[in-house]
């Protein structure tokens, strides 16, 4: 960040609302269809089609806006934004203008579990999604997909709050994972499902007057929010330390190249023509009804992270990792509830079961490892019934399969060997075919005892108790040594 300069940085966020059919229209709310197949008179904006609002859209932004502390407002009334360009055929947007569902919200943002700075939410409101324009640079034309006009948004604008590239990353994941807990939308950036415009000033250290702000577009990942903005911290600062002045304009990211480019001269709300939508009636929002998405909203990943802190005795880095994913705190949480060993199954859980979740390709709810397999995996380590390693492979097979671990051990005869009589019997045969070990550990070599302990478990196919093992051992080698 420049030393002369205060970055002033407010975000414009959209996020699709997860329903079956869009906003105003039963057309599908699919990704991924054929270019121009969900569409019908309604979102296409012919002559003599009447939107019909979704209510299943106004429930999901109310969900987000009590999930970001925001106000309800009991009335709210939808407006037409008026723009000509090619992906918006009918020349407006129905959005929100002078009446939003919700405003003055907040976010608390943390880096390295120290607050970073509570985020104010200006407003939150409703609107349709225009369509997608596809560029071919070979091509002198650019193709328009018209499946993704009156897919159901919300649009979370931020107060001017945050204060470099770094804390608008920071908020970004942090809004992701809040929405992502509350089930409105998928949050996928790759996909278009959750879109960041950036709004970007510079202005002198001790300044209150806020400078010429920039808006940055094009930006398809978290990463590529920190660099456009770090890159247009440093080209502002380079005009204003020249003396020069900030155009109010539109900039496009272009992630290949690293740099931003005017994209046309920023519009004012006064371009935009705002008046009521006269198709649709106001949205009256029924106490009963903010009631009832109050009482489902689930709790939310930062109580959630100090409940596992305080409940379990989780470390800080366990709580954290495990309440990013509110599939994987569930997963957790209902294999405690079985298995009430709380670090032990956040051992596992971290560890060898996350990095198969990782390769599986649906999400954690839909893989055929339960939070029951697990529990019953260690009840198994636990009992002594299989070694650690052998519960590695069980693992393995039970994610695969979705087999229960106690029906491979038995099908594949892996049960641990604890019976002393049988394993003295390996032991000794291993300290007679390993004679040099042997004086290697009365030599003083007291790593010898590792080989040693290496070859009983491959001599029983690792099924062998350890903790017998090196006791047997320990005590022979004794014997011998006296």
């Amino acid at each position: 960040m420049p030393a002369a300069y205060e970055v002033i940085i407010g975000l414009e966020v959209h996020v699709e609302l997860h329903t079956t059919s869009k906003m105003f229209c039963a057309c599908p709310n699919r990704f991924g269809a054929e270019p121009n197949t969900n569409t019908c008179p309604v979102c296409l904006g012919l002559p003599g089609s009447l939107p019909v609002f979704n209510k299943n859209a106004l429930e999901l932004a109310l969900r987000a806006a009590l999930a970001l502390n925001c106000r309800v407002n009991r009335y709210s009334r939808f407006a037409r934004k008026n723009y000509f360009y090619p992906d918006l055929p009918k020349a407006y947007q129905i959005s929100q203008y002078e009446f939003p569902l919700a405003a003055h919200g907040q976010l608390a943002v943390y880096k390295n579990r120290e607050l970073l700075r509570n985020v104010k939410i200006e407003r939150l409101h409703l609107e349709e999604d225009a369509g997608k324009l596809l560029h071919d640079e070979g091509q002198a034309y650019s193709y328009v997909d018209y499946n993704r006009c009156g897919v159901p948004l919300v649009e979370i604008v931020t107060g001017p709050d945050l204060r470099s590239p770094e804390e608008a990353r920071i908020f970004l994941e942090t809004l992701r994972r809040t929405l992502l807990y509350t089930r409105i939308s998928d949050c996928k950036m790759e996909e278009g499902s959750l879109r960041c415009d950036a709004n970007i000033s510079l202005r002198p250290w001790g300044s209150e007057t806020l400078g010429q702000k920039v808006e940055i577009k094009n930006m398809n990942s978290f990463k590529a929010v920190q660099r456009g903005l770090e890159y247009e911290v440093k080209r502002q600062a380079e005009i204003l330390d020249r003396g020069g002045r900030i155009n109010q304009e539109t900039r496009r990211w272009h992630e290949d190249k690293g740099m931003t480019d005017e994209m046309r001269s920023k519009e004012g709300e006064q371009d935009y023509r705002y008046f009521p939508e006269p198709d649709l009636p106001p949205v009256i929002v029924e106490d009963s009804l903010l009631t009832r998405i109050g009482t489902e909203l689930p709790e939310l990943p930062l109580p959630r992270y100090r409940r596992l802190l305080a409940e379990y005795g989780l470390t800080p880095y366990q709580a954290e990792i495990i309440t990013g994913d509110r599939d994987l705190a569930d997963f957790y949480e209902e294999t405690v509830r079985i298995y009430y060993e709380p670090q032990k199954a956040a051992n596992w859980l971290l560890g060898d079961v996350l990095k198969l979740f990782k390769q599986f390709p649906g999400a954690i709810k839909q893989s055929p490892f339960t939070p029951l397999h697990l529990a019953q995996l260690l009840k198994l380590v636990d009992g002594e019934q299989i070694s650690g390693r052998t519960a590695k492979e069980v693992l393995e097979e039970s994610f695969n399969s979705g087999k229960m671990p106690e029906l491979i051990v038995r099908e594949k005869s892996l049960g641990q060997i604890s019976e002393s009589h049988e394993l003295e019997k390996v032991v000794d045969t291993v300290l007679r075919e390993n004679g040099a070990a042997v004086r290697d550990y009365r030599e003083g070599h007291k790593k010898a005892v590792t080989f040693l302990m290496g070859s009983v478990m491959k001599a029983t196919g690792g099924k062998a108790n350890p903790q017998l093992v090196i006791a047997l051992l320990e005590e022979k080698l004794a014997k011998i040594g006296e």
